[in-house]
């Protein structure tokens, strides 16, 4: 199990380095976004200042290795750079003198937004929350309500329900979620807001008027988190059915019921669990794909998470955020690839981690 763990991060790290070197080259590689972050109003001595804070008046490998060292969690940093970009973590060796470097365990510094200087960690990890709970119900729904409708589609093979799973499936899965979600925004939260109560944009918290708190609000949940699962429901309910269908006639299922094993009991804990090994594939990569999915139904909903963040940094041209954005994304992919596999030899014994 260790060595398999091991080895996973160790391919993990390799993968990681390789979206730095790809999200480097796309948004710092090519251009100077000096002026973007001077404005209008800056004059030649501002930019050469900026260039000089951004390492943009190095070699583009040694900008790149710069870039690398601020987005690792294992750094070498001198104490000024420290203090200067307010990086937390622990450090080791080094002093105040010039020259002087420390090794370091920190949070990745993703350097500080072009628009409102702030800093990129704060400002995505402030808006991880709404998309991690919208991936979450969205997957919820489609975990949920997928799975029992793909086990009666199966077990109610050729009949209505049946027809009716697939028929739903194949629509759930041609329909894009940008679709979706601008017609069950305007049906749902416009044309019948009078009857659901819901609306057609809000946020995961309202702000109080006096105390100026924030206060959950789950029912902006609802619409955004449906048009989300549409997708991922549908592909779960038709793996299920394909693998139920494959199960039912193994001849370990015709002993169970030779030996007198009620049907419910045969159906959900025998059949069900040796079944289940591509629906966690599609469950664990769906979720991955939800968090970058996210991106235009939180946009189109008005809901305050990473796809909203990113997609209004990009309108602005804000590409430190952008690129922050795509490497927690990309990070949650292979962490939740590493749980995939792990979880295969959870459900199905016969899956050994090697």
């Amino acid at each position: 199990m260790l060595r398999f763990i091991a080895k996973k991060v160790f391919y993990s790290l390799l993968v990681l380095i390789g979206v730095v070197m790809l999200v480097f080259l796309l948004f710092q590689g090519f251009g100077d976004p000096s002026r973007l972050v001077m404005g209008q109003t800056g004059d030649s001595a501002t930019q050469a200042n900026i260039r000089k804070e951004l390492y943009l008046d190095q070699p583009k490998w040694k900008q790149f290795i710069f870039y690398l060292d601020d987005v690792s969690p294992l750094c070498i940093h001198s104490r000024e750079e420290i203090q200067k970009k307010n990086l937390k973590g622990f450090f080791i060796g080094g002093s105040d003198a010039p020259g002087s470097y420390c090794v370091g365990l920190k949070i990745p510094y993703l350097r500080q937004s072009y628009q409102s200087k702030r800093d990129v960690w704060t400002i995505l990890m402030q808006a991880l929350p709404g998309t991690l709970m919208l991936a979450i119900a969205a997957m919820l729904i489609a975990i949920v309500i997928g799975i029992p409708l793909g086990v009666l589609a199966a077990v109610k093979q050729n009949s209505w329900m049946d027809t009716s799973a697939i028929f739903s499936s194949i629509v759930g899965i041609s329909a894009p979620s940008f679709f979706m979600g601008i017609i069950i925004a305007y049906v749902f939260g416009f044309v019948l807001s009078d009857w659901t109560g819901l609306h057609i944009s809000g946020n995961w918290f309202d702000i109080d008027d006096k105390t100026g708190a924030r206060r959950l609000t789950l029912q902006n949940l609802i619409l955004p988190a449906i048009t989300l699962g549409i997708r991922p429901l549908a592909i779960i309910t038709q793996l299920t059915r394909s693998a139920m269908l494959d199960v039912l006639d193994q001849d370990y299922i015709r002993t169970a019921y030779a030996k007198g094993l009620r049907k419910k009991k045969v159906i959900w804990k025998h059949a069900l669990r040796n079944a289940l090994n591509p629906v966690i594939t599609a469950v664990t990569g769906w979720f991955a794909e939800l968090l970058a999915g996210a991106f235009f139904v939180e946009y189109i909903f008005g809901w305050q998470g990473i796809g909203k963040v990113t997609v209004d940094a990009l309108e602005k041209l804000d590409y430190p955020v952008v690129m922050g954005s795509v490497l927690i994304t990309a990070t949650f992919f292979i962490l939740i690839n590493i749980l995939a596999d792990l979880l295969y030899s959870i459900v199905d014994p016969r899956v050994r981690i090697q």
